[in-house]
Formats: C-alpha cells, sequence, structure tokens
C-alpha cells in the first residue's frame, strides 16, 4: 500500500487525516499506569474505581485522574451505576490506533524492500 492510496481506512493519508486524534490514544497510552489500567479493562466488564484500586498502591484519586485522561483520548467511558461509576474500555480507539501500527508496519516493510533492493544493486 503506498502513501497516495487514499483508501478510506487505510494507507498513509488515512493516517495523517486522523494524527490529532491518534496523537491523544498514543500519549494516553504512553504511560505506564494508564496502560495497567487498560490492561485490567481489557479483561472486561465495568469496574469502580474502588476495584481498580485494590492491590495498588495508587490513591482513587490518582486513579480517577489518569481514567479521565484515557477518557478525554476516547480509550475508556464511564457508565453511572447506583451512586458510582464504572468504567470499561471503549475499544474503537485501541482498534484505529493497532490499524494505524499495522500501516505503518506494511509502510515499513515496503521501505526497507526498497532500501535492500537498491544496496544489492551495487
Amino acid at each position: 500500500m503506498s502513501a497516495s492510496s487514499g483508501k478510506a481506512g487505510g494507507g498513509l493519508s488515512a493516517i495523517v487525516q486522523a494524527s490529532d486524534t491518534l496523537a491523544h490514544v498514543f500519549a494516553a497510552l504512553g504511560d505506564p499506569t494508564r496502560l495497567k489500567l487498560v490492561a485490567v479493562l481489557c479483561a472486561g466488564g465495568a469496574f469502580s474505581i474502588a476495584q481498580l484500586t485494590a492491590n495498588t498502591d495508587i490513591s482513587r484519586q490518582g486513579v480517577t485522574k489518569h481514567l479521565q485522561v484515557l477518557a478525554d483520548a476516547g480509550i475508556v467511558r464511564d457508565v453511572k451505576l447506583g451512586r458510582e461509576r464504572h468504567w470499561q474500555l471503549d475499544p474503537a480507539q485501541i482498534d484505529e490506533a493497532r490499524r494505524t501500527l499495522e500501516v505503518i508496519g506494511r509502510e515499513w516493510d515496503v521501505a526497507l524492500g526498497k532500501l535492500k533492493a537498491f544496496a544489492e544493486s551495487f
């Protein structure tokens, strides 16, 4: 797939168009605490702040701040259950990030193949 392929949902042009959103997703996932929270939420279901802070040294307030960053990036969402908010994964942005990395990987493979062919031509 080339940079000029312009296919909807694929190619580097789609990545460039979605770069602001993807930058927020990758920035949110770049923090180890937030990445751990996403891993826990990947188990499925909705978790309360108390459940997410169990067996950790992070305060409820700290977890809440991290969850808000993830929510702002569209990675998680909260669901009101009674008086509590429960948090769950919203996989759409994670899927988009995965597809983006796959496109970049394919483009990188093409570039390396061209470099190899060029080097072998000498």
